[in-house]
């Protein structure tokens, strides 16, 4: 947050700035409250997201639409039914007896090992349109945690807010002891008003920040963008951190996109090993029922035909296509290779976000929050006995403020990370709740 907040000082010159008056504990600035949201842990967020978020849906049914069509894979071309008439005279078209008429039947069939091979073209593209699935199953719990990351950071930081603008009842009384022996300058009370302009402001940052993520995370789970929902709950931080190593082993092994890239080059063998199979020729067979003109030795006849094609005398063509199609191997490989590497600079990027927040996060709370408090308590004393200025106690709390902010944004930036981390490996890593907080 770039705006600095300076809280029960603050109210307090506010107070003496209109005249003295006592302010009743009802003038505590609570402009936050709001109905009761809908309480939600993380796991509970990201359960509902799997299960309703719009983008998950679609592509299940496309994975659904790729398994059908694993059904008519191997099935054979459709049976024709042939009616023919030839030799019908000119001058009377209408004269069927002078004609032959012919009805028939033909099926082309296709190679066993042509039908075998295009269903394991249809397969591999089921477990395609499954790695994506899977890929975006990830990606939409990974946001969902960085929502609720924000989330929950958002509340400490409205709770932090309302703990401050508390104090304004304890310090009131000396505030306005001090206004009035005449020991509080014009200047202090100018500072003050304009602090408070800043306090309104913070707020309405504040009440921002928490309609976007609350915004991010309905619309994640698939639920209207103004719902009300509050995320319950600690923060979470690893036991211990794999190494580098093993996180990209398991990059390696869980990741869907590289799952899906490796079916690709599958498919992409599958599809040439079809091309060069089409240069093996398929059979048509057809029987049917002739009727001879009149006059003819015999009226009744059949007929009985074997057609095939020759692919040969078009392989030109045929062999473009496995060209195509061993090309399209190559560009996959080469995409796999690229995406590896992308993968292991997501899973480096997280690792190291990770590992700095941590250590932000354990500054803020064992070094920096203690000595802030400690010297806002210095402050305060030093102000109440009339031996430090006013500025001093409002910079020294706006030290405590700014320090126990960027603690529960470390935390935050942690839990994020997290997040992030986990989607890079394409698994989950176990959690555990935050002690000694």
């Amino acid at each position: 947050m770039k705006t600095r907040v300076f809280f029960a000082p603050v109210l307090l010159a506010y107070a003496i700035a209109c005249g003295g008056q006592t302010v009743p504990g009802a003038a505590v600035p609570m402009a936050h409250a709001e109905a009761a949201a809908i309480p939600l842990t993380e796991e509970e967020a990201v359960a509902a997201a799997l299960a309703e978020n719009a983008e998950i849906r679609v592509a299940e049914r496309r994975l659904s639409a790729a398994k059908a069509k694993t059904t008519t894979a191997r099935s054979l071309e459709d049976p024709m039914l042939m009616v023919r008439d030839w030799g019908t005279p000119l001058k009377a078209p209408w004269d069927v007896n002078q004609a032959q008429v012919m009805v028939g039947v033909q099926q082309t069939f296709l190679r066993k090992e042509k039908r075998d091979m295009r269903a394991r073209v249809a397969g591999d593209d089921v477990e395609l349109a499954a790695s994506e699935v899977e890929s975006l199953k990830q990606e939409v719990a990974a946001e969902v945690r960085k929502a609720c990351a924000d989330l929950r950071r958002n509340a400490e930081e409205m709770t932090l807010h309302d703990r401050q603008a508390g104090l304004l009842k304890e310090a009131l009384a000396i505030a306005l002891a001090q206004y009035t022996t005449g020991r509080v300058p014009q200047v202090d009370v100018l500072r003050a008003q304009m602090a408070v302009t800043r306090l309104d402001e913070h707020l309405i940052e504040l009440k921002e920040e928490r309609d976007q993520a609350r915004a991010a995370v309905n619309v994640l789970m698939g639920r209207a963008a103004e719902g009300r929902v509050e995320i319950v709950g600690a923060y979470v931080g690893l036991t211990e951190m794999p190494s580098l190593e093993e996180l990209e082993r398991l990059a390696l092994e869980n990741r869907p996109e590289l799952a899906g890239l490796r079916k690709g080059i599958g498919k992409s063998h599958d599809m040439a090993q079809a091309s060069r199979l089409g240069m093996k020729p398929d059979f048509t067979l057809a029987a049917g029922y002739m009727l001879m003109p009149t006059g003819s030795y015999s009226r009744s006849g059949y007929m009985a035909e074997v057609t095939m094609n020759l692919p040969w005398l078009n392989r030109e063509r045929h062999e473009g296509e496995a060209r195509e199609a061993d090309a399209e191997t190559t560009v996959t490989e080469a995409e796999l290779n690229a995406r590896e590497a992308e993968v292991f600079l997501e899973v480096r990027q997280a690792q190291i976000g990770i590992e700095a927040a941590e250590k932000r996060a354990r500054v803020y709370k064992d070094t920096l929050m203690p000595q802030a408090e400690a010297a806002f308590k210095a402050a305060t004393a030093a102000y109440e006995n009339n031996r430090a200025e006013f500025s001093m106690l409002i910079d020294s709390q706006n030290l405590l403020l700014d320090i126990e902010t960027a603690y529960y944004k470390a935390s935050s930036a942690r839990d994020a990370g997290m997040a992030q981390l986990e989607r890079a490996i394409g698994t989950s890593l176990s959690k555990t709740p935050e002690r000694n907080r």
